[in-house]
């Protein structure tokens, strides 16, 4: 091996090990290579179920039916947040609410509804967003049994946000923001739980179906 390159074979394991520290650094302060920074989480619990069956009632239906302006038109402290990306759990035998509740908000936007995970695969679902994101608004509809495991996942306190641990079973009209910074952290100062009061008679523990 010639001299001079005898010379630069240290320097450039120097320079690669440098860069390996760089990227190592970089991912540490980005949590799971920062697919949620500067991005906005709603999350919903799917619409209103009938007694039997997989699908909405009808208040249900209504429900999904007011989100198409709810959501297209939603703003929060000045800030336009209409979704770019729709979630919803995976459809199963016993329910596809979570689908039918995001279904006319999809149309309207002109957004698929990815299913990528059912009720309890919390932790893919997070992984995947922290991952692959772009969208700065993700909507998500969900399970209400499962959210608060869904809100822990995103690094959330279920009990802050939403003043108890779990969400109440008669509750359909809750929407959880969820905001992160520039490194992909949640902030929990900036992270909320709103009323939505879409249908008459929406009120935080009234029994509406």
């Amino acid at each position: 091996m010639p001299v001079k390159v005898r010379m630069l074979v240290p320097r450039f394991l120097v320079a690669a090990g440098l860069a390996v520290v760089m990227l190592a650094l970089i991912f540490t302060d980005h949590p799971a290579h920062s697919g949620l920074r500067n991005t906005t989480v709603l999350i919903i619990r799917h619409a209103e179920k009938p007694d039997v069956g997989s699908v909405l009632n009808a208040r249900g239906e209504q429900r999904a039916a007011a989100y198409v302006d709810y959501f297209s038109l939603l703003k929060l402290d000045g800030q336009t947040l209409t979704p770019q990306r729709l979630i919803a759990a995976g459809d199963t035998p016993e329910s596809a609410r979570s689908r039918l509740t995001l279904t006319p908000l999809a149309q309207r936007l002109g957004l698929p509804i990815e299913q990528p995970y059912v009720n309890g695969d919390l932790h893919q679902l997070v992984k995947l967003l922290r991952k692959s994101n772009q969208a700065p608004t993700v909507l998500i509809a969900w399970h209400h049994g499962h959210i608060n495991k869904l809100l822990k996942a995103f690094g959330g306190d279920a009990s802050a946000l939403m003043g108890q641990e779990k969400w109440p079973d008669d509750v359909f009209d809750w929407l959880i923001v969820l905001r992160f910074d520039d490194k992909g952290r949640l902030i929990p100062s900036r992270s909320l739980k709103v009323q939505e009061h879409l249908l008459p008679g929406d009120i935080a523990g009234s029994n509406s179906g």
